[in-house]
């Protein structure tokens, strides 16, 4: 039950057939015109400019984006140590309520 059944692999019964021979041919090229290729349209799409003011306003709003998510994320770590501190004093209070009677 535990050991691995390996699958045998059956061996051909009877004659085998020999291989067909290949006899080889030759080949003739045959004369083509090659057709003549349609000019493929190229679109022309605009590159993007960069002019100082729109580098300057681009460093600008990179600039206001970072301070928003930094300012986010110490006023979410100022509320997590705020409950944190809350909790605790909670608990001795509670503890100290507990132990006097």
């Amino acid at each position: 039950m535990f050991r691995p059944k390996i699958p045998t692999m059956p061996q051909p019964t009877g004659l085998a057939t020999s291989p067909a021979i290949v006899e080889p041919t030759t080949v003739t090229p045959a004369s083509s015109t090659t057709p003549q290729a349609s000019p493929v349209p190229t679109v022309t799409r605009p590159a993007i400019h960069t002019t100082p003011g729109t580098v300057l306003a681009l460093v600008g709003a990179g600039t206001a984006v970072v301070l928003v998510v930094g300012a986010v994320l110490v006023s979410m770590l100022l509320a997590v140590t705020l409950t944190a501190t809350s909790v605790a004093v909670c608990a001795v209070v509670t503890r100290s309520l507990l132990t006097r009677r």
